[in-house]
């Protein structure tokens, strides 16, 4: 294909993971354009060769594909139907690529109302952090209509290491996310609890690190996120809030199902305390921080 016969992309959201999304689409050769609520981060990108827009209806006006890199729900609604949102301009049978990480049912709402409007709605969730981001190897956990997909799959085959395609309709995807951010929540919520605890036995944590990370009890949260603790370092990868939004969004899930989820219920309060104590915007692994404080145990960095 040629680059004139290239989809138009545009790129909702230029955080951490969106910029990195929308800089791997530009890179193979995609016209781009982005938009966010930091007028900083739209400036970056264009100055990385990008192009700018000042609202998401401005943006998605010669969009073949818009995808949207947003925190939950009600910001991917409000991109979606708020003023000044795609819906206004989006041309008729594009498609919408929603990210965010949300409850299955309101994915399915909205993909109904959008649908009803002579556009696509691709439930796609992802997983892999900025850095795979901005490397094009993200897991896309997708799920909509098979012409969802056909008229997805440019940017999808661009910005995917790994895309599972898990039905033929909106919700799947963001039902597989809720599973795999129960596990990560609760992983993360354990490896700080360990660590904080290892801590307070006296023992050398970069050794516990060193041997969990070859044993049993290791975890993928584990490996990835007690750097972190080991550093003193909290600078925000994945956000406290994260967790509160997506461990509650389990809570309210299980609740209409009717189904106990009592780890998880657990690692959320843990969130939820962070949160309190003033962490919700630093790294999730500041629940190890948590744990430290309220036992009076002292961490790498702790003054």
């Amino acid at each position: 294909m040629s680059e004139s016969a290239k989809p138009r992309m545009a790129v909702i959201g230029l955080g951490s993971m969106g910029f990195g999304m929308a800089t791997s689409l530009r890179r193979a050769g995609f016209e781009v354009t982005g938009c966010d609520v930091s007028a900083d981060s739209v400036a970056r990108f264009v100055a990385d060769g990008g192009k700018g827009a000042k609202s998401p209806a401005e943006a998605a006006k010669h969009a073949d594909i818009v995808v949207s890199v947003v925190v939950n729900a009600a910001q991917t609604e409000a991109i979606l139907f708020g003023s000044n949102g795609v819906a206004e301009t989006l041309p008729k049978g594009a498609v919408f690529i929603s990210s965010a990480t949300m409850d299955p049912d309101v994915a399915r709402r909205l993909a109904k109302q959008l649908e009803a409007s002579g556009r696509h709605y691709l439930d796609a969730p992802i997983s892999g952090g900025a850095q795979r981001a901005a490397q094009g190897e993200l897991t896309i956990l997708a799920s909509g209509s098979p012409a969802a997909f056909a008229k997805a799959r440019p940017a999808l085959d661009v910005m995917a290491a790994k895309l599972y395609e898990l039905g033929d309709a909106a919700g799947q995807g963001a039902a597989f996310k809720m599973i795999n951010q129960l596990l990560a929540g609760v992983h993360i919520a354990a490896a700080s609890e360990a660590m904080a605890f290892a801590a307070k036995q006296g023992l050398d944590i970069r050794k516990v690190y060193e041997v969990i990370t070859a044993s049993a009890g290791n975890s993928w949260m584990f490996e990835n996120r007690m750097p972190h603790v080991l550093d003193g370092d909290y600078t925000p990868r994945s956000a406290v809030e994260i967790f509160v939004k997506d461990l509650g969004i389990i809570q309210d899930m299980a609740r209409n199902a009717r189904f106990p989820v009592p780890v998880s219920a657990a690692a959320l309060q843990m969130f939820l305390m962070t949160s309190a104590a003033g962490m919700g915007r630093d790294d999730d692994a500041s629940v190890a921080r948590m744990y430290a404080r309220v036992t009076g145990t002292k961490l790498p960095g702790d003054k």
